[in-house]
């Protein structure tokens, strides 16, 4: 997701608590939240209605040696618990060498087919000639600032390619993704449900922006965050590490998600995003913070990653085929 996006929301000292057991396992009491909060996906994973659970996902691995090398700091050591890889950028082998030395990360694929940055741009993994509605006179993906144009124009059946070469690419690599997303945006009703169907085929889960559409998933028996998802390019950089702190410290009972872009602030990511790498410094600054930490267990809040729900959905998905 880069700063200029407004599509991001489109369609329909101690470690803090990771994904161990279905319980609070800081030994502390669960805070309950002035409202009430009835929540299925808890069910589906085995916690209480008033757990608090958070997913901090660091969105782009794999587009910069600065996202890179940023991102695996937060995993191993800040508070980030799954990361998803953008497999046609200019670094994504280098994020795919980290995570086979890392088998325990938890990744997705961030399925990427729009460019953000102008002089900083990639394409598909499939042939051009094969795919000719996603890329532009350029040969790279379209640019995001013309997603309305694309989106009217885009071969669903193209699409469907594509994301089937970045996902097979990864397992090409011998690594085991959890889940799917998309970089920057997903704007139509058909190119989600066909995603949905690449899950399926795949065993993967599947992240959700839209709360109408969450829900009815939920009704079938496969969680999904119970909040809004955040982007972290919407938040203001000058007040953003007291803002995460409050939003912990208030964090909703049910699943939340963070998409956050944690990078280095190098000369390298000065260059691609000379007006916004401000936004990806200050992600990994507060990320891999004593505080972030410290608030994580003082409140009890248990971090996940997608495994949990990968499992149920690949569980659900075994029970419906």
């Amino acid at each position: 997701m880069s700063g200029n996006s407004v599509f991001h929301h489109l369609f329909l000292p101690s470690s803090p608590v990771r994904e161990a057991a279905p319980r609070n396992l800081s030994g502390k009491k669960t805070r309950k939240m002035a409202q009430s909060h009835n929540s299925q996906t808890n069910r589906l994973l085995g916690y209480p209605d008033d757990a608090r659970l958070l997913i901090i996902n660091a969105d782009d691995f794999g587009r910069s040696h600065a996202s890179n090398e940023a991102t695996l700091r937060t995993l191993k050591e800040g508070v980030v618990s799954s990361t998803t890889l953008m497999v046609p950028c200019p670094w994504a082998l280098h994020a795919m060498q980290m995570l086979s030395e890392h088998p325990d990360i938890s990744f997705g694929v961030h399925l990427t087919f729009v460019c953000d940055v102008s002089h900083y741009r990639c394409g598909p993994l499939t042939s051009r000639d094969k795919v000719p509605s996603l890329v532009d006179e350029t040969g790279f993906f379209s640019m995001e600032e013309h997603s309305a144009q694309w989106l009217a124009q885009v071969k669903l059946s193209e699409l469907e390619v594509e994301f089937r070469a970045q996902i097979e690419a990864v397992l090409a690599a011998s690594l085991k993704p959890t889940h799917l997303d998309w970089h920057c945006l997903c704007g139509r009703a058909d190119i989600f449900e066909m995603t949905i169907k690449l899950a399926k085929a795949y065993g993967l889960a599947v992240r959700v922006f839209d709360r109408s559409t969450g829900e009815a998933l939920q009704q079938k028996a496969l969680p999904t965050n119970d909040h809004d998802v955040l982007d972290s390019y919407r938040l203001d950089i000058v007040e953003k590490s007291a803002w995460y702190a409050r939003a912990l410290r208030e964090l909703p009972c049910g699943l939340s998600e963070w998409a956050v872009h944690p990078a280095l602030g190098t000369p390298e990511m000065q260059a691609i995003e000379p007006e916004s790498w401000q936004v990806r410094q200050t992600d990994f600054d507060f990320l891999i913070s004593q505080k972030a930490h410290e608030i994580i267990e003082q409140e009890g809040i248990v971090l996940l990653s997608y495994k949990p729900l990968q499992q149920v959905w690949r569980e659900q998905w075994s029970s419906t085929t």
